[in-house]
């Protein structure tokens, strides 16, 4: 998007208000890349083999592809949430962290406002400059999920 077109170039206003609608109640896919599951088996002081076992599963992913991803429980809350929040909030995979900095809510002002419907932070708290929304919703883009082909038994 160039400089002039950004409808955001003047900053938006984003604070996490930490209710959790992210997290918990309605389906949703956290894929996880080799950094944050190397941030979060540390966290949780297990092996990355233990932390798949225990906290992840593998999803359909692009093409001949399987991803890496939490666990959701029955309800659809993330494996990692609790009563009171994240487990893991300061080690929390990179597309938690960078909500909701995403390329497909930036794409427009229109797709911004209507995330905003179920996220009460977009539009409220602190103003986040251009250059802070692009260095996020860039992490967002490079933090690719280890994946592996649909046909291995790993």
């Amino acid at each position: 998007m160039s400089e002039e077109n950004c409808f955001y170039k003047n900053g938006l206003s984003f604070e996490c208000q930490r209710c959790s609608g992210c997290c918990r109640l309605s389906p949703g896919v956290v894929y996880l890349s080799k950094n944050d599951l190397t941030r979060l088996s540390q966290c949780f002081k297990i092996s990355e083999v233990d932390f798949i076992a225990k906290y992840c599963r593998w999803v359909q992913y692009y093409g001949n592809k399987e991803a890496l991803a939490l666990l959701e429980k029955k309800n659809y809350d993330c494996v990692l949430w609790e009563q009171g929040g994240c487990q893991a909030y300061g080690v929390r995979p990179v597309q938690c962290s960078t909500y909701p900095f995403w390329s497909w809510i930036l794409q427009s002002e229109q797709s911004w406002n209507e995330e905003g419907k179920s996220c009460k932070g977009i539009n409220c708290g602190r103003l986040r400059s251009q250059k802070e929304i692009d260095e996020q919703k860039f992490l967002y883009e490079h933090n690719l999920p280890i994946t592996r082909d649909l046909e291995s038994d790993i």
